[in-house]
């Protein structure tokens, strides 16, 4: 059995079939889905059998486990986390805006990784917008005016107290284990034009949500800069559709993308397990 590597024919992303997840693979074939992970920023691996062992050993295949805060890790695990969605539940959609994981983090994720367990037939697609090809086609008039500036990152907006998943969205039954924190009231800095630490290549990093201001920037004017973006950044002609499979592996690049999740299955339970890659 050879690795096989599959364009997606969408603007970017691949599928991966050939190899076995339930079972350690060789350093060669780690390479191989390392250097397809950079060039193609989503792989999915379809039809694979894993347990929550094997979803922790091919996320350390490409670093570190991240810190995961604001969710507890499931029982048993301090590394995994539970995307889950109960067929009853009236809750907004977890994580259904745009964003890149822990941004908000001095040193956010390199990845992602999501093993689908409980998949609807339908509905509950991840949409991918590449931030290398939102710069590369940036005007150069907007790329003017954010050349060499810092965003600013907070997850309070999400996950303090008061945020969208605070107290009132506890009280409201979601099925994921959300733990709203004072400690999301934090900022952290960013370049708004980043450089993909292991291609080189820049990307835009981040985007409104857990981007909350500019630095340097008076509040209102960093906004309309921001929303500006935003619209840019999330454009169509820079997006890929992830469609899930029960038994799909998909692993993303942080530091090229954003992503969002989709709605679209009320009736049904969805269940998902994730790690995030910490940056080495």
């Amino acid at each position: 059995m050879s690795l096989q590597i599959s364009p997606s024919g969408q603007p970017f992303g691949a599928s991966v079939t050939g190899v076995d997840l339930s079972r350690p693979v060789s350093d060669s074939v780690a390479d191989e889905i390392r250097t397809a992970w950079l060039q193609y920023h989503v792989l999915a691996f379809p039809e694979q059998s894993m347990d929550d062992d094997d979803l922790e050993r091919f996320t350390l295949m490409f670093g570190p486990f991240g810190d995961d805060p604001f969710i507890a890790p499931i029982p048993g695990r301090q590394h995994i986390i539970a995307v889950k969605r109960a067929a009853d539940e009236t809750a907004p959609i977890f994580a259904e805006t745009w964003h890149t994981d822990w941004s908000f983090q001095k040193t956010p994720p390199a990845g992602t990784c999501l093993y689908g367990i409980t998949i609807p037939p339908e509905g509950g697609d991840t949409l991918f917008a590449s931030q290398h090809l939102a710069l590369e086609q940036l005007p150069d008039s907007l790329r003017q005016r954010i050349e060499g500036k810092y965003a600013i990152h907070s997850a309070r907006n999400a996950y303090a107290p008061a945020g969208f998943y605070g107290e009132k969205d506890r009280a409201a039954g979601r099925s994921m284990d959300i733990r709203p924190s004072d400690d999301a009231e934090a900022t952290q800095l960013h370049p708004i034009i980043s450089c993909h630490p292991e291609t080189g290549r820049e990307a835009l990093f981040g985007c409104a949500g857990y981007i909350v201001g500019i630095d340097g920037m008076d509040s209102t004017e960093a906004w309309e800069l921001i929303t500006e973006i935003y619209r840019w950044q999330t454009q169509p002609q820079f997006q890929y559709r992830q469609k899930w499979q029960p038994g799909m592996l998909v692993m993303w690049d942080n530091r090229s993308l954003l992503h969002m999740a989709t709605g679209g299955y009320k009736g049904h339970d969805r269940l998902l397990h994730r790690t995030t890659i910490g940056s080495s």
